[in-house]
């Protein structure tokens, strides 16, 4: 009997041996933008993989896609009040108009150019580094996306008497709307649950703020065209809340830290070949691409930096716009 107990306890002591520890903490890891199975909604699969078995199952991370806490705007209120803990997002402007950072009109021109502003040293990332933390949120790094363009059905516009004519969505983020309109166009604010439904009654002729990724994989059946304006490189943050990072423990935040900075990485290297990939896959699917030449973008970006740089001035400093004429791509 003696020795049956001792073989009982060995095997007991063996089980919780090989068994992963017990999760101590647990974080909510959101995104605004992205389904399960989509890009983004991978990336967080990815983080939150890494952050278990980095902790050997300490951490705990629970993930939330696109509306499952509610809309871009409520899933923002809650990471900055600490009811989120981590997100990939596509900040709205409403906390803070020095995010309008992310989404100056032509600052950048090429792949290049994006990447060496946007990795960590670059100077996008600096800027952007300083006002999160304003805002009680920690920074890792940017999640690249690419370049955004105008969707639209029925026709398209070259020039901005071409453009009069059409309404497209925009989301509520500035200088977002101010850019497509200072192209020609006429902008309408909705939020990203109902374009589908506003493209397709007509509401407006399409959508002006995304990569097209997002206008192939959920309005291709009611757009015809994919102009590739260039108009912003989009990007989405990869953030946590200060709190949330604060009460890890040191070997945690290192792991937490190292995970991010693996799936942003990730991003850099895969992001131009996913966008030329949907671009394919938009044709195949009956979109026609359009793509400005380098002289009609270099037009482009010309007069919509001297229509909204200006505005931006009053609206993120003047310090950072200097910063931003400074780097930006020569025309």
């Amino acid at each position: 009997m003696f020795m049956k107990k001792i073989l009982v306890a060995g095997a007991a002591l063996a089980l919780m041996t090989a068994t992963p520890a017990l999760a101590q903490t647990t974080l909510k890891l959101a995104t605004d933008s992205g389904a399960k199975g989509s890009p983004s909604g991978d990336a967080m699969d990815r983080w939150a993989d890494l952050i278990e078995e980095g902790t050997d199952g300490e951490v705990q991370v629970d993930v939330f896609y696109q509306n499952e806490l509610g809309s871009q705007a409520e899933v923002l209120d809650l990471l900055v009040a600490g009811d989120v803990d981590m997100m990939i997002n596509w900040p709205i402007t409403a906390y803070d108009e020095r995010l309008g950072v992310l989404f100056t009109p032509y600052m950048v021109m090429s792949w290049e150019e994006a990447f060496d502003a946007y990795k960590p040293g670059g100077w996008v990332n600096e800027m952007l580094g300083g006002i999160w933390a304003d805002l009680g949120i920690k920074f890792f790094g940017p999640w690249p996306e690419g370049f955004n363009g105008i969707a639209s059905s029925g026709k398209y516009a070259m020039t901005p008497e071409e453009a009069k004519d059409l309404k497209i969505r925009v989301p509520a983020m500035f200088p977002m709307a101010e850019s497509v309109q200072a192209l020609g166009y006429q902008t309408a604010t909705i939020d990203w649950s109902e374009v589908f439904s506003a493209i397709q009654n007509g509401t407006v002729d399409g959508d002006g703020a995304n990569i097209i990724y997002w206008d192939y994989e959920y309005f291709r059946d009611v757009l015809d065209y994919y102009n590739q304006t260039k108009q912003q490189f989009v990007t989405g943050v990869i953030t946590m809340n200060q709190g949330s990072w604060e009460g890890l423990s040191e070997d945690q935040q290192k792991v937490v830290h190292d995970a991010a900075m693996t799936i942003m990485n990730e991003a850099f290297e895969q992001a131009k070949e996913r966008n030329q990939y949907y671009v394919d896959k938009a044709k195949e699917a009956g979109m026609t691409y359009v793509e400005p030449s380098e002289e009609q973008l270099n037009a482009m970006a010309k007069h919509v930096r001297e229509q909204v740089w200006p505005m931006m001035e009053g609206r993120v400093g003047k310090d950072i716009m200097d910063t931003i004429r400074a780097n930006a791509s020569e025309l």
